[in-house]
């Protein structure tokens, strides 16, 4: 049947179509393929299809050319194979949020409180108005009166319902733009596939069974499918597998390809088998959602694109004792390692809380205790049955009281704060092309102290040209004239360029007349050829010539290598090899170099140095990378060893070298130097020639003139901060990076080494917060230890992308300065907002529990004191929350870790405002009615209507609120407060709304407000004492802060004696503080677990690779490689010897120190990967044999 299917393959595949549909083989046929591998692959695709081309011909595509493109068939290809798009989960309803929302113990007590409050005033005792009673009746000035006893409960539910529905509806929006911005990042996320014969770029969900897709280095594979042509494959299959091993892919060995997987090298085309749920992703999410959804889900988002897998997982094995008291919690909200500003908040609101309960226990124990010697005591009456329920309302109104006590003073805006600021700062951050993944990497952002940046297309601008070429023992300054190179010459030069570079990189013609031409692909490769055009020669020809089935062997650039080799057959059947490198990497591996007849003669060693001196350093000097171009041919009759990689790249012609110059972005020195100012390190990280890096570091104002600094190479770098095991020693590295400010020639786990040597420094009084910028595959580990990683949304590949924090849409250096600003500006505004409720919460505290205490009746009402908190929490959140940054936030230093909250200045701004209001509103309190010569509020019996005095308490205590809040604006004691107020359209309409509902309040609120009308001069004198407040404002700045050494801080972040315990290895969450606060002792049972977890982890780690899968994707499984882990380093008592000082003791050191010096060239133990141990060392680095390591070493 195979063979027959394989030979007349049109008519049968119709004849098999009739009835299996149009296509050859079924979905379930294709899933079923998918779940094979390797060797047994094969067999299936040749036995089952007839090989890979067999496949094509039955889902009716062709390998060479793709799909048609015809929307009919497309359709037909999603109703068949379903399409390549995973439902999300269902988001929650508004209902559920509302639900949730009212779980707020608070709300719950003033709910009960209303509820009994309601149903005691309807009830009428029989004798209720029984003189024996006493004043507890009062006088019923009328019957009404007395029936609306009712308000006040309904008016406390009501504003209950209020609050729950704006928690509910900011809840639903803020998943509204969550969801946004998820599906934003998966429209952004395109693919190269082949239709009709053009390579175009799609959106990931438009692909469909039977597609070919272009796949290359640092690919996320968005479905599965057949490799039908590869070119050294390596894929990461650790997110299916969690194998860390690379796997290679080829057509004879192991062609499946797997949705979820990173391309972790080389290129190749892929025929699209499996998409959506069908795919191998797509199954296990399915499997996912039908477990128990909720936890599970997360753990999809994590893989898809939420960069968040690793905080996530972790949480099931660790947290299993505590799982059964957090079961309730888990609904509300997922754990995940509390950010900074959420720590100090969570302690702060505790801390807040506790005061409230306190002050709010005791209000209603003086009140209750009050009424009864009063009433029992002095006045001698006895408790009389049918008055009961009288008493009882009593209780319940002293109880009211105490509830909102409680209300006023726990500040439950706090959390919705800082959401509406970080919602509102992402939204604008969009527009300054930052898109933000993971919310409060926004606001770590204005905490950073060093930001460690890539140097390609981020300080520079990715668009590459030739300037400068070494030709035939010439050194052109500017492009040579095609006519001044020999034929020969330029015939390598072309084929050298055309063949040997990714056929994806090409130049097109401008968009705009006159424009430059479009670079696609990688831009070194567009830059030669570029010089290719220049030299008027057409590269596209050659590669028509060979297309990409002739390559016989290709070598894929990465980092290790820095060099791209392609193998072509010729037709005598010897070989030749184009290769092209950093230049000098691939100038110590040519032997021979072409004169200017074209002709090779001997390069020595001395010929190199000095043309390293003379042209090479000139150059990178000049900021130009340096490429050499060389090939080498290979005699016919013995097939070389292709896998002899170092056998291979040997004995190499030099046909040129050229110097690309990739121009400094106009608009980065300005931005490195707002860096500066504002206390933060710039860093630049690149692969690049020291010189090179020097020269543009220079140019940007990385380095600048008459400074202290370092300029590192990868090489130089790891030989100090490594020990003579290779491990890496964090006293040595901290002598370093203080320093450092360029690191050249470094590989992607020099880059991991320097951000977590930066960040468990423990040298500052302050911990570092690190950002980093990364775009390439193995930048993946450095962003995930940063504190904010940042990719690159033009260049960066997908499994950058998938680590970072942030995206940077535009790749341009100064969208990061823009990210600080606004992240200083969260931080800011969340002060702010801190500023004006806790004077509000102090003052309404205070005034409610002496008021109670001595008039027996608090002065604001429960309904009040709800309006209050609203107005408090919910709008001035809104109206502080969204102020816009202003460049003045650069001009000082980062806040650090564990700054307080409420700084000197701010205390001294809310005790100070504090006292104002306070001396007001006791004045108003028992003057009130003499100045204003009205009746006194004091003492009314239970259902008495609203006196007017009270309603001016009221009325000014808010007005003093809203002026208070325009003071808020400023928290570092500037004067102006009013500066740019315009620019916040929200502050001000919050404001004015606020006002404008206070008269409606007072003049129509009648009894559920307690309010009564006020006339215009009471009035005026409402709205005069408010603007006192400005005045007061003023008064207050003039008060030094060196006067008030009394005032504490507060709001603290982690302080040092913290630290120890909290920095467990990353994968285990951070400890939340609140928890902290109320449940020390779980605490220490918890740590005492998490020891023996992390023992576990270590034994486990070396049964199976899973650690390195967690943390780095791209190292290769050695002990070595384990152990120079930092948290898995076990600490000997023997001193160590770093390899700077003590040369003389040390002669195995010594040794290896020269074998590094000498023999660049071969893989010295320090430079081979830069941590994996070369072989022939790894007797000397193993542990001593005393050491606990070793017994598990034995046993692997």
């Amino acid at each position: 049947m195979t063979n027959n299917s394989a030979d007349h393959h049109p008519g049968n595949s119709v004849a098999e179509g009739s009835h299996e549909g149009e296509f050859g083989c079924s979905v379930m046929d294709l899933r079923s393929l998918m779940e094979v591998r390797s060797g047994e692959a094969v067999n299936r695709i040749n036995d089952n299809y007839g090989g890979v081309h067999s496949l094509c011909k039955r889902l009716k595509t062709s390998p060479v050319e793709g799909l048609s493109g015809n929307p009919a068939d497309l359709e037909k290809r999603r109703q068949t194979f379903g399409q390549n798009f995973i439902p999300p989960k269902k988001a929650k309803t508004f209902l559920q949020l509302v639900w949730e929302a009212l779980q707020d113990v608070t709300l719950i007590i003033l709910e009960i409180a209303a509820i009994i409050s309601l149903g005691l005033s309807f009830y009428h005792p029989p004798g209720g108005d029984n003189e024996a009673c006493g004043e507890a009746k009062g006088s019923a000035e009328d019957e009404g009166e007395a029936q609306a006893g009712w308000i006040e409960g309904a008016a406390i539910l009501f504003s209950v319902i209020i609050v729950v529905l704006v928690t509910a509806f900011n809840d639903w929006s803020k998943e509204k733009q969550f969801r946004g911005l998820q599906s934003r990042i998966e429209q952004e996320q395109k693919f190269t596939v082949i239709r009709k014969g053009q390579v175009i770029q799609i959106p990931v969900a438009e692909i469909v069974v039977g597609d070919i897709a272009q796949i290359k280095y640092g690919d996320l594979l968005p479905a599965d499918g057949v490799l039908i042509q590869g070119n050294d494959l390596k894929i990461d299959e650790s997110s299916l597998t969690g194998e860390s091993d690379q796997v290679k892919k080829s057509l004879e060995k192991d062609p499946m390809l797997l949705s979820g997987t990173h391309v972790m090298e080389g290129s190749g085309r892929m025929l699209v088998t499996a998409v959506g749920v069908n795919s191998q992703t797509g199954i296990i999410f399915t499997l996912l959602g039908a477990g128990e959804g909720e936890e599970e889900k997360k753990v999809k988002k994590a893989k898809t694109q939420d960069g968040v897998a690793l905080e996530i997982q972790p949480l099931k094995s660790q947290e299993g004792i505590e799982n059964e008291e957090k079961e309730k919690k888990k609904v509300k909200v997922p754990k995940k390692e509390k950010s900074v500003l959420q720590g100090k908040l969570t302690r702060l609101a505790v801390q807040i809380g506790k005061a409230g309960l306190i002050m709010s226990a005791i209000t209603v124990i003086i009140l209750v205790l009050y009424f009864v010697i009063d009433t029992f005591g002095i006045q001698g009456r006895s408790w009389l049955a049918e008055c009961t329920p009288i008493y009882i309302q009593y209780f319940v109104k002293f109880f009211i009281i105490g509830v909102t006590v409680l209300v006023v003073a726990v500040p439950e805006g706090l959390p919705l704060a800082v959401t509406i600021s970080l919602a509102y700062s992402v939204k604008k951050m969009m527009k300054d092309n930052n898109l933000v993944r993971h919310l409060d990497a926004c606001e770590t952002m204005g905490n950073a102290t060093a930001i460690c940046s890539d140097k390609t297309g981020t300080l520079t601008m990715n668009r590459m040209t030739v300037v400068q070429a070494y030709v035939g023992d010439t050194h052109y300054r500017q492009i040579p004239d095609p006519e001044a190179i020999l034929p020969k010459t330029l015939d390598l030069i072309v084929n050298g360029v055309a063949i040997n570079s990714a056929y994806t990189s090409k130049i097109l013609p401008p968009e705009k007349e006159g424009g430059l031409p479009r670079q696609v692909g990688n831009k070194t490769e567009c830059a030669l050829l570029g010089f290719v055009l220049d030299l008027k020669q057409d590269y596209q020809a050659v590669r028509n010539e060979v297309p990409e089935e002739k390559l016989y062997k290709v070598y894929t650039f990465n980092s290790v290598r820095k060099s791209m080799s392609t193998v072509l057959k010729n037709p005598d059947g010897g070989f030749r090899m184009y290769s092209k490198g950093a230049s000098e990497i691939l100038l110590r591996k040519c032997t021979k170099i072409l004169d200017k007849n074209g002709e090779p003669r001997i390069f020595k060693v001395k010929d190199r140095d000095e043309m390293v001196k003379k042209v090479i350093e000139p150059m990178a000097c000049q900021g130009l990378r340096t490429i050499c171009l060389a090939y080498r041919d290979f005699p016919a009759g013995v097939e070389p060893d292709w896998d002899a990689e170092n056998e291979i790249l040997s004995d190499l012609s030099c046909i040129c070298v050229v110097g690309i110059e990739d121009p400094v972005r106009p608009e980065v020195p300005d931005a490195i130097l707002k860096c500066q100012r504002a206390g933060i390190t710039v860093r630049m990280v690149t692969g690049d020639n020291i010189n090179t890096a020097r020269a543009i570091a220079t140019k940007c104002g990385i380095l600048l003139p008459g400074e202290d600094f370092l300029c590192l190479e990868g090489k130089e770098f790891n030989r100090l901060i490594r020990n003579e095991k290779g491990e890496v020693e964090q006293e040595q590295l901290d002598k370093i990076w203080p320093k450092l400010r360029v690191l050249a020639r470094s590989s992607p786990t020099d880059k991991h080494t320097l951000v977590k040597g930066i960040i468990d420094s423990t040298i500052a009084e302050q911990r570092q917060v690190v950002a980093v910028t990364g775009d390439g595959t193995n930048d993946g580990p450095a962003l995930k230890k940063a504190d904010v990683g940042f990719a690159m949304g033009i260049a960066g590949t997908d499994v950058a992308k998938e680590a970072s924090d942030i995206i940077l849409t535009d790749d341009n250096f100064t969208s990061i300065v823009k990210a600080v600003m606004w992240g200083r500006n969260v931080y800011d505004s969340i002060s702010k907002f801190l500023q004006f409720q806790l004077t509000v919460n102090v003052v309404a505290v205070i005034v409610a529990f002496t008021g109670a205490c001595i008039t027996q009746d608090s002065p604001l009402k429960a309904v009040q004191m709800l309006w209050v908190n609203l107005i408090m929490d919910t709008f001035a959140s809104l109206a502080l929350a969204t102020e816009p940054p202003s460049e003045s936030l650069l001009l000082r230093k980062p806040y650090g870790r564990n700054k307080p909250l409420i700084s000197r200045t701010m205390m001294k701004n809310i005790l100070g405002h504090a006292v104002y209001q306070l001396t007001i509103i006791f004045t108003l309190l028992f003057a009130g009615e003499k100045f204003f010569d009205i009746d006194s509020g004091r003492n009314t019996p239970l259902h008495s209507p609203p006196t007017e005095h009270y309603t001016i308490v009221f009325n000014t205590f808010v007005m003093m609120q809203l002026f208070n809040e325009i003071n808020a604006r400023k928290i570092h004691g500037e004067r102006n407060v009013f500066e740019a107020i315009f620019r916040n359209p929200i502050f001000c309409t919050v404001v004015l709304g606020t006002f404008v509902s206070q008269i409606i309040i007072v003049e129509f609120g009648g009894k559920p407000f307690s309010c009564s009308g006020l006339t215009l001069s009471q009035w005026f004198w409402c709205i005069f004492i408010g603007v006192g407040e400005l005045l007061w404002g003023q008064l207050i700045c003039t008060v030094p802060n060196s006067q008030l050494k009394f005032l504490k801080e507060a709001g603290h972040g982690i302080t040092k004696e913290d630290m120890a315990d909290e920095e467990l290895p990353e994968g285990l969450d951070e400890i939340d503080h609140a928890e902290m606060e109320l449940r020390r002792g779980q605490i220490l049972w918890f740590r005492g677990l998490n020891r023996i977890q992390t023992q576990i982890k270590v034994v486990n780690a070396f049964r199976s690779s899973l650690y390195e899968n967690l943390q780095k994707p791209e190292s290769k499984t050695s002990i070595h490689n384990f152990m120079t882990h930092p948290e898995f380093i076990l600490e000997e008592d023997e001193p160590r010897t770093p390899f700077l000082d003590g040369t003389d003791e040390d002669p195995e050191a010594e040794e290896l120190k020269q074998q590094s010096e000498e023999s660049p060239g071969e893989f010295s133990p320090l430079n081979k990967n830069n941590n994996a141990v070369d072989s022939s060392v790894a007797e000397d680095t193993i542990p001593e044999p005393e050491s606990p390591l070793h017994s598990l070493e034995t046993s692997i």
